[in-house]
């Protein structure tokens, strides 16, 4: 009994000395603690808690204002992020020592900052343990109030974008910032407002909003900005007296809408942007490719800012950061500006897309999306004009349709007769005898059945059926071939297989679930019905096979990253292709084809019309159409254009863009 009760004795007198011991070393790390929350406070920034945390004697050698101000200003202007604090030889340390050496790591504009010699000093007050601040615990090297922190900053320059003939597309440039000084302006105010608002148009209350915000009578007061081209307004708004117009570094760009949505714009970054592109270098006053190429080759378009932070004591410079800038990269694109330019123009804002390329080089000479925008709005400002526009279009501008996949219609019907002559189902010489407007194979189709729009009264051969645009004998073909030899035919041309470009494309497919193991769902998909879903640059290459001896070229649009022409796909046979080029021909060459109106005097052109049909079911009369239209010059071939209009139902279906596509083959062979 006596021997346990030494037993409990020792026990409980360890584990008071235990206590004792571990109070102890509490104490001894209350320095350590105290420096650590001022430490936590400064990484966060929260340069309100570490004046808090700073000692009577410091709080009366600098006032919180003073000191808010100094570390607010100094932190914003280097651009401070990612801090880190360490206490050196935090293990060894004396915990008794009121002096902490520790370092500092942060980036900022001038790139990372590695500071080693900072000191902290301690001491303790009633309220416990306090910083005893001076100028040294912002940058080591300071030693008075009148030691300045610097920053100059290094600008890069964001690479330019370039035609295929090494003319401008983007590029950093000049704008002229249009402001106002109000002092010389008071004179007929409210006259001068009306003037400015007329010429920019824009409202009057703009003006009056951003002068109501100005304190200063002598401070620049910005309204907007224009470009330099634009002339007649600069001209008009420097006759009003107290109108300031400046200079100011801008993204311009050339080419107005008919390149907006393949271009895109760059505009300032946000937060949530700085957050996905972390330990990329962007700062909160960074610019981003927001759409476009801008946006696709934004990693390498953009430039490295760089800068210098330096400490200034009298004429001594101590330099604690330094990088030099460097510029992004230079993209020069295949795109032919004019015929760009006369696409779009051709198209007249109706809601579809258009895709041109060299079938010999693969080059894409041409990608348009309409309607579209022009990416200086967002450099310059919308007027009262545009802004009604655009309340109309209600976004269907920023629709970026030339990568968008559609049904591609009776353009598929190249397709299958290809796989067709490819595979021995299909004999271009042979003729299938098709009685009436509609067909089924079988009575398993139930109430399905394959329709066409004209019935010529005789047997057809593939000439005539393409001419003629015959669903139905496309359709028996596709069943000729079989689904399987279909399929694989099918990736001859690309159709269901990701496709290496230098712009992001929504990728084609043969169907929904890549088989086409149901008989209707493989006729329908023989006339280009069915799930196949293909691109207008799909549909423009699959056509430029017959411009290049039945080879698919690679498409290529950075020609300066890709200068080399290589087949990506061998299509056709070389013997098929003289066939089918007969036949793609007659469709504007013959007086009964559905495409005559394309015809180009000198030039031979293959080509086909298209309508696709959305809609529920084969019953459903109310569901919408798109017309498509695809056209390749044959002889020493230059360039294969398709396109597509939405929603031609009832108002001129695939004549449409027959049109639009003509006129634009003539301008460019001719020009």
């Amino acid at each position: 009994m006596k021997n346990n009760l030494k037993k409990l004795s020792l026990i409980i007198g360890t584990i008071i000395i235990g206590i004792a011991l571990f109070t102890g070393c509490s104490k001894k790390d209350e320095i350590k603690d105290a420096f650590n929350i001022y430490k936590n406070a400064w990484i966060k920034q929260d340069f309100k808690s570490m004046y808090n945390m700073l000692s009577v004697e410091s709080k009366a050698y600098i006032n919180e204002e003073e000191f808010l101000e100094r570390y607010t200003n100094i932190y914003s202007a280097i651009v401070a992020s990612n801090m880190d604090i360490q206490i050196v030889g935090e293990k060894e340390r004396d915990k008794k020592s009121l002096e902490i050496p520790f370092t500092m790591t942060m980036d900022t504009v001038a790139g990372k900052v590695d500071i080693k010699d900072y000191k902290a000093t301690l001491v303790k007050e009633e309220d416990g343990y306090k910083v005893k601040w001076n100028e040294s615990l912002i940058f080591p090297q300071m030693e008075k109030p009148d030691d300045k922190v610097r920053v100059e900053d290094y600008y890069s320059k964001r690479g330019s974008i370039l035609d295929r003939n090494g003319n401008f597309l983007a590029q950093d440039d000049i704008v002229k910032s249009v402001g106002i000084h109000p002092s010389k302006f008071e004179n007929k105010k409210s006259e001068k407002i009306t003037a400015m608002a007329n010429i920019l148009d824009i409202s009057e209350s703009y003006i009056e909003e951003q002068l109501a915000a100005n304190t200063n009578p002598d401070y620049f007061v910005p309204i907007v900005s224009v470009l330099q081209s634009d002339s007649e307004k600069l001209n008009k708004l420097s006759t009003i007296e107290g109108v300031q117009i400046n200079n100011k570094n801008s993204r311009v760009y050339t080419g107005g809408e008919a390149f907006g949505n393949l271009i895109g714009y760059v505009g300032a970054i946000t937060a949530e942007e700085i957050e996905n592109n972390k330990d990329k270098g962007y700062s909160q006053i960074s610019l981003l490719g927001k759409a476009g190429l801008e946006k696709v080759y934004e990693d390498i378009l953009r430039g490295q800012d760089g800068g210098e932070i330096y400490i200034e004591k009298g004429e001594e410079k101590i330099t604690l950061a330094k990088t030099e800038a460097k510029n992004g990269q230079d993209i020069k694109l295949s795109i032919d500006p004019e015929l760009q330019s006369k696409i779009y123009s051709e198209m007249k804002g109706e809601k579809g897309a258009s895709t041109a390329v060299d079938p010999k080089t693969g080059e894409v000479l041409a990608m348009v999306s309409s309607p579209s925008y022009d990416p200086n709005i967002f450099v310059t400002y919308k007027t009262k004009f545009l802004s009604e526009q655009w309340k109309k279009l209600d976004g269907q501008q920023f629709d970026n349709r030339f990568n968008n996949v559609y049904a591609p219609g009776s353009t598929m019907k190249l397709v299958t007769a290809a796989i067709g002559l490819d595979v021995g189902a299909l004999n271009p010489g042979e003729t299938m005898d098709i009685k009436g407007l509609d067909w089924q194979n079988n009575s398993s189709w139930g109430g399905y059945k394959v329709t066409r729009v004209k019935d010529p009264g005789k047997a057809i051969n593939l000439k005539e059926a393409t001419k003629y645009s015959d669903n139905i004998y496309f359709a028996r073909v596709a069943l000729n071939i079989g689904a399987d030899a279909f399929i694989n035919g099918a990736k001859n041309f690309g159709i269901g297989e990701e496709i290496s470009f230098d712009f992001p494309m929504e990728t084609s497919q043969i169907s929904n679930d890549n088989t086409l193991s149901k008989e209707i769902l493989l006729a329908d998909t023989g006339y280009g019905q069915g799930e196949v879903l293909m691109s207008p640059l799909d549909i423009a290459l699959s056509y430029s096979a017959l411009g290049n001896n039945g080879d698919i070229m690679q498409p290529r649009l950075n020609i300066g990253k890709n200068p080399e022409a290589k087949v990506w796909k061998n299509a056709i046979k070389a013997e098929k292709v003289p066939a089918l080029v007969d036949a793609f021909s007659a469709v504007i060459n013959d007086a009964d084809g559905t495409a005559t109106t394309a015809k180009v005097n000198g030039f031979n052109i293959a080509g086909k019309t298209g309508t696709s049909e959305i809609k529920k079911d084969q019953k459903d009369e109310s569901g919408k159409e798109n017309g498509w239209f695809v056209a390749v010059n044959t002889d020493d071939s230059k360039v294969a254009i398709s396109m597509i209009i939405e929603d031609v139902k009832d108002r001129g279906g695939s004549g449409i863009p027959t049109a639009m596509v003509k006129n634009v083959m003539e301008f460019y062979l001719k020009k």
